[in-house]
């Protein structure tokens, strides 16, 4: 029997002790990553409930309930530390991205511990797409909470715009990756094709898209 709440204790602690010893910024995303691996923890009970309350299997709560469950839960730390401290845009986005990361190395954790470590193809499979499903909703929701959350008008509507469009792609890889042949292929590639392509995105297409005040900066620096 898989005991997760000692797994999230033995892996939780070490990363809190170094808070007395790091910078703010380094201490935010520290906390992010042990918030993230306590929400994959509350999680796994709520998704558990649900099927149970259902009564559906495996496949049924992997598809429809477990992607509700976690991207829905991963948004309400990011809402408490937005109302409450009122970031940057670029420490929302990296709260986010730490938020995901705690949550993808715990749930790798826990299913390390479960199967064990001896396939290394098949880990290494599970990183680019079971972890990166994660990390690409994290660059989704928080790129688009740092947009939505200075435009008033668009917080409520933007926000369930945002969860809706990770629920939608968490619930996408589930399923294809329970189907057989070509599907399942690209259910484990499509993830972390996407967080490259968004990748190339910001490096390609942003930097040409300036605000005056940036254009004025960065053609004052080529002159110099």
């Amino acid at each position: 029997m898989i005991y997760i709440e000692n797994i999230f204790v033995c892996i939780a602690i070490p990363m809190l002790l170094s808070l007395f010893f790091t910078e703010h910024r380094q201490r935010v995303f520290t906390l992010f990553v042990v918030a993230g691996m306590a929400i994959c923890l509350l999680a796994a009970y709520v998704s558990s409930f649900f099927m149970n309350y259902y009564q559906t299997n495996a496949t049924t709560t992997m598809i429809e309930i477990t992607p509700v469950c976690e991207e829905v839960m991963k948004l309400l730390p990011l809402l408490f530390y937005f109302l409450i401290f009122e970031p940057e845009k670029k420490q929302v986005t990296s709260a986010a991205l730490a938020l995901s990361v705690g949550f993808a190395t715990f749930e790798n954790a826990c299913y390390l511990t479960e199967n064990g470590a001896s396939q290394f193809s098949f880990l290494l499979i599970r990183g680019i797409s079971a972890g990166a499903v994660h990390i690409l909703c994290g660059i989704l929701i928080g790129c688009g909470m740092a947009y939505v959350f200075y435009h008033r008008w668009l917080r409520l509507t933007g926000t369930i715009g945002l969860v809706g469009a990770c629920i939608i792609l968490h619930a996408s890889y589930n399923l294809l990756i329970t189907a057989d042949g070509i599907w399942r292929r690209i259910g484990y590639v499509f993830p972390s094709l996407l967080i490259l392509l968004l990748f190339l995105a910001r490096h390609l297409l942003i930097p040409g898209i300036l605000p005056s005040e940036a254009r004025q900066t960065a053609s004052s620096e080529k002159l110099e």
